[in-house]
This record gives structure tokens, C-alpha cells and sequence, in this order.
């Protein structure tokens, strides 16, 4: 990259577990607050942004463009520019990118950037056939031919309304589940359901450990309009066991699979923001940055085997630093599922998956455990889609802080066959 661009600060809601029905937040209710948090700490006003940026996977009908409705519910004002993006999974990561764009460019200089889903709150929606019929009926003049037109009616029809979140989590291309093009990577690499469990298992174990330290000091609260206090990530299991683990059906490929939701990321509402700055910004404002980001990629594969994008996207950053897997630090590979981690894991480790798919001489090996997902990931703490991008940045760059270590590598797989990475550095 040309000018070097500081990630100053961030800050994110607490991950909340879709239950049975809404949330209590709507996704412009997620990012206002943790957006209004973040900026009463700093030294700048919310006016004194050159842009606010908002991945989003998705909005809900009344929330359209939210990246400019939560920069007005900021009090950024109306000349400051709101806007938003959408590239699936990594809708985050994405924000995060436009923005580093803008600044290298020289059209900004200070942007607040992150991601955000309420998918607690994805709609249902009518069948074509329920469409048709209400269309019909707009046409019916007389009183008579509405009677008619409704003994038409099918209750089926009604009452049998279309999922928008499972039809949002289906890839149209391949027409697979993101679950189902998991089960494809399980069977690629040889994946077992005992590996997936345990896993899922170690990652709960590392979030409950991680907020016992004190590791997740970039979640600020959530209050909501009767004065209750969301905390914390509400999805994170202090009792799971591999026993526990073990016992739910798999629920993408009912005969064959193993992916179950215990081993699956969590449907979950939450946002993230990271405040992205210039040279001259920080020395304008005398801000202390987080640390800063060196390169980023995006990387293109089938499909039906999405899971990979990791892969294909942190492999040209190492090969354009010259580094190995293990000459990072710390990763954030977000965990959209435990088979999903474990075939990252398996094909860099592959040397015929590395010669054909990489263009590499051979199998780069694998990341070391005990630099992986330290604090755990997706499948214990959730993936608020829109959100798990920017996540994964601003999570990672205060872990290579506190461990005082230098470079990271955020990456994500992204439904659609894609993947995205960035790489980070700690510090000024």
C-alpha cells in the first residue's frame, strides 16, 4: 500500500443469539450504539469524519442505505457521507477496504468503517404463488369476482411462507446451503464429526476463557428500551462438552452429513466499527493507534466449496511478504463452521491442493493451534454476517497488542465462492 492507514480504535456490540423471534435490537439500533460509544472516546466530533461506511448482508426493507442512517443517528451531520456495502459474509471486511481505498486516494482522511446484521430479524416472506394470487385480487373490480377470486385460496399457500434468512444462506448459483458447501469440504479432506465437535468444544472454551481474562475489552453494552443491559456474547457455552457436542442430528445432509448447528457458527445480531485514519489524521488529532493495515486480499473460487476462501486469499498476501504460515503471529480465520476451519487447515496442508489450486511448489503446513482463534470464534461467540468482518480486524489487532506481537492475518470465507484477507500489524 502507498500511505500507511492506522486503525485508531473499534468497538463492538456484544453477539446476540437469534432465539425464538426478533431481537431486541433492530441493525440500525446495533450500530448506532456501539458507534456512539466509540466516538464519545475520541478526541475528534462525529462531524469531523470524512465518511462513514456500513457492511450489511441484510438490511431490513426500512433500513435501506443504513450506512447513512446511522451516520445521521450519529450526529456525523448531513455533509458527512453515509453509505453502504454488501459482499456476503465479509460485508465488513469489505467497508473496511472501501475505506482504506478512500484514504489512499486522498478523498479521506478519517472514516468509521464496520459491519452489522439482525438476522433475528430476517423476514418471512409470501411464496410466488401467495404473490400471484395478491396480485390477482388488485385486479378484481366487483364484488363478486373478489369472492370468487378468494375461494381460490389455497391455506397452504398462506401458511407456508418462505424463510428469507435460509433463502439468503443458499448460494443461487450451485444452489447449495453455506452448510452444505461445508459437508463438501468434510468429505473432501476426510473430516469426521468427532474432529468437528471437538472443535466446536475448544472454541466455547476459549471464549469463556477469554472473557474471564478480560480479552474482549472492545464490547461496549447494549441497552434497550427498558433499561436492560446486554453485556455480553450470549451464545458462549461454559457447559459444552464433547458429549453435548455430540448429541444434535446433522441438520444440512440428514443421512450423510455431520455438520451440525452445535459445530455451525450461530445465527446472531450484532455490529463492529473500527476507526480508520491518514498520517496526517493522527498527527492532526494526536491519536494513538491500535496498529495499522499492511495489505489486503480477495480471492475467487467454486462455490460449492466457499469454505476455502481463507485459502485463496491469505496465501498472495504471504506470497507478496514473503512470509510462511508460521511467520504470522496470530490468525482470525472466522469460523462460519468448524469443518469449514478444519479444511482451511487441511488444504494448505494438501501438496496436491496446493500445486493445482495455489500455484505453489508444495504444501505450505498448517497454522499452529496456539495461534489460531485464540479467544474462539464464530461457532461459540456467533456471525452476525454483516459484522464478522470487521470483527475479526479489530479482535485480532488487540490480540497481537496484549501478547505484544507484531503481524496478524484477519481472513474469512464468503458465500458465493469467495474469500478475503488482511494483513495487520500491531502498533504504530
Amino acid at each position: 500500500m502507498g500511505k500507511t492507514i492506522y486503525v485508531v480504535d473499534g468497538a463492538r456490540t456484544p453477539f446476540l443469539k437469534a432465539q425464538k423471534g426478533l431481537g431486541p435490537f433492530a441493525a440500525s439500533d446495533l450500530a448506532t450504539q456501539a458507534g456512539r460509544a466509540l466516538l464519545l472516546r475520541q478526541p475528534f466530533l462525529p462531524s469531523d469524519l470524512d465518511e462513514v461506511i456500513l457492511g450489511c448482508a441484510a438490511p431490513s426493507p426500512d433500513e435501506t442505505n443504513i450506512g447513512r442512517m446511522v451516520a445521521l443517528r450519529l450526529g456525523c451531520g448531513k455533509k458527512v457521507p453515509g453509505w453502504t456495502v454488501m459482499r456476503n459474509c465479509a460485508s465488513g471486511m469489505q467497508a473496511i477496504d472501501s475505506a482504506i481505498a478512500n484514504i489512499q486516494c486522498g478523498r479521506a482522511n478519517l472514516v468509521l468503517a464496520g459491519g452489522v446484521d439482525a438476522l433475528s430479524r430476517a423476514p418471512l416472506l409470501y411464496s410466488d404463488t401467495m404473490v400471484r394470487w395478491f396480485a390477482g385480487m388488485m385486479g378484481m373490480r366487483t364484488v363478486n369476482q373478489k369472492i370468487g377470486h378468494f375461494l381460490k385460496l389455497r391455506p397452504a399457500a398462506l401458511l407456508s411462507p418462505v424463510i428469507g434468512l435460509m433463502k439468503g444462506l443458499t448460494d443461487p448459483v450451485v444452489g447449495l446451503l453455506m452448510g452444505q458447501t461445508a459437508e463438501n469440504l468434510a468429505w473432501k479432506f476426510g473430516i469426521d464429526r468427532k474432529q468437528m465437535d471437538e472443535f466446536a468444544v475448544r472454541s466455547h472454551q476459549r471464549a469463556i476463557a477469554a472473557r474471564d481474562a478480560g480479552h474482549l475489552g472492545e464490547i461496549v453494552p447494549l441497552v434497550d428500551g427498558n433499561g436492560k443491559v446486554y453485556a455480553e456474547d450470549d451464545g458462549v457455552r461454559a457447559d459444552a462438552t464433547l458429549a453435548g457436542m455430540a448429541k444434535p442430528s446433522p441438520f444440512f445432509d440428514k443421512k450423510y452429513g455431520n455438520i451440525t448447528a452445535a459445530n455451525s457458527s450461530q445465527i446472531t445480531d450484532g455490529a463492529a466499527w473500527l476507526i480508520l485514519a491518514s498520517e496526517e489524521a493522527v498527527e492532526k488529532w494526536g491519536l494513538q493507534p491500535l496498529g495499522k493495515i499492511v495489505d489486503s486480499q480477495w480471492s475467487g473460487l467454486e462455490p460449492e466449496q466457499m469454505g476455502l476462501g481463507p485459502v485463496h486469499a491469505s496465501t498472495p498476501i504471504l506470497q507478496r511478504h514473503g512470509l510462511q504460515l508460521s511467520d504470522i503471529d496470530y490468525w482470525e480465520l472466522n469460523e462460519a463452521f468448524a469443518a469449514q476451519v478444519l479444511g482451511c487447515q487441511a488444504a494448505w496442508n494438501d501438496e496436491a491442493y496446493c500445486r493445482e489450486q495455489l500455484g505453489l511448489d508444495g504444501a505450505l503446513g498448517s497454522i499452529p493451534e496456539d495461534r489460531l482463534n485464540v479467544d474462539g470464534g464464530a461457532v461459540s461467540i456467533g456471525h452476525p454476517v454483516g459484522a464478522s468482518g470487521a470483527r475479526i480486524v479489530l479482535h485480532l489487532l488487540h490480540v497481537l497488542r496484549r501478547n505484544r506481537a507484531r503481524r496478524g492475518v484477519a481472513t474469512i470465507c464468503i458465500g458465493g465462492g469467495l474469500g478475503g484477507a488482511m494483513l495487520v500489524e500491531a502498533g504504530n
